[in-house]
């Protein structure tokens, strides 16, 4: 049994038992490259959700409808990733043990892997779908196997070839996309083209969800470590994770990569809480 956090999401207060739906947080950053920040996420994220409605016209559905619980963030070893992978596997482990579905709000993108791993475990035959700006592919960053740009070669490793399918990709270097084209993953650059024949095809696959927020333009997003132009508008990504959350056997997800400290208008935030909001209703469908 789980315990419920102080301050939620936004109506996310269903309680651990009749919850179909956990979110966790996991305040982890110390590996970013470039501007550190995430690890401020899951709080910002909890506090702004407020500002929204429970109600989404797009679906005309309710939270209030939904049976999520949020158990808050995780308290982690900011300084030792493998400990950190660990919190978080055995976290994602307790909530698909119970038959619930892991929601994990980030932190930088290698806080997906303690997910995978969990998820993969109980799924052998999983997929991922996997939304972002930059490839995540290297065999290692500057000697460092475990790297948020790394994050999606050590998914490989688990999955193997076939079953990792990539949207909106338009940063990395050229080694990772050769690797990534001789058939290691299903890469499609620059934006969403595909994704609603990837969704297709795998019905009744076990699929864990990753989204990057950096796939968005950062003219949209500009709160987030990595910037990269040339991405997806707002509502563009809304559709896609909408078609994704209701229409493939999803086993678990998580968004992450929000750095509110870049962002002092709140813009940023308000668009994290809004994603969250359309997947969650998604999923509850």
């Amino acid at each position: 049994m789980l315990n419920k956090n102080i301050v939620s999401f936004l109506g996310c207060d269903a309680e651990y038992d009749e919850a179909r739906v956990v979110l966790f947080g996991a305040p982890f950053d110390s590996t970013t490259s470039f501007r550190p920040g995430t690890r401020f996420a899951g709080p910002a994220i909890r506090g702004d959700s407020w500002g929204l409605e429970t109600y989404s016209p797009y679906q005309d559905r309710d939270l209030t409808d939904c049976h999520i619980f949020d158990s808050g963030d995780l308290e982690l070893a900011i300084g030792d990733s493998e400990k950190v992978l660990a919190v978080i596997e055995e976290r994602a482990e307790t909530i698909l043990k119970d038959d619930k579905l892991p929601f994990l709000i980030g932190g930088e993108h290698l806080v997906t892997l303690g997910s995978i791993r969990a998820a993969a475990r109980k799924y052998p035959d999983l997929h991922i779908i996997h939304l972002d700006a930059h490839t995540d592919l290297r065999e290692d960053y500057l000697g460092v196997r475990l790297s948020h740009a790394c994050v999606i070669r050590r998914c490989w490793e688990i999955l193997g070839n076939g079953r990792i399918h990539q949207f909106g990709i338009r940063s990395g270097e050229k080694d990772e996309f050769e690797w990534a084209k001789s058939g290691h993953t299903s890469l499609h650059p620059f934006d969403l083209e595909g994704l609603e024949e990837t969704v297709e095809s795998l019905k009744g696959k076990p699929v864990y969800f990753t989204l990057d927020l950096d796939v968005l333009d950062p003219s949209v997003f500009p709160g987030t470590g990595t910037p990269e132009p040339g991405g997806i508008d707002y509502m563009t990504l809304q559709r896609a994770v909408i078609a994704v959350c209701q229409n493939v056997c999803l086993v678990g997800c998580d968004v992450n990569e929000l750095c509110p400290p870049y962002d002092a208008s709140g813009v940023s935030t308000a668009v994290a809480c809004k994603i969250i909001r359309e997947m969650l209703l998604a999923i509850g469908r």
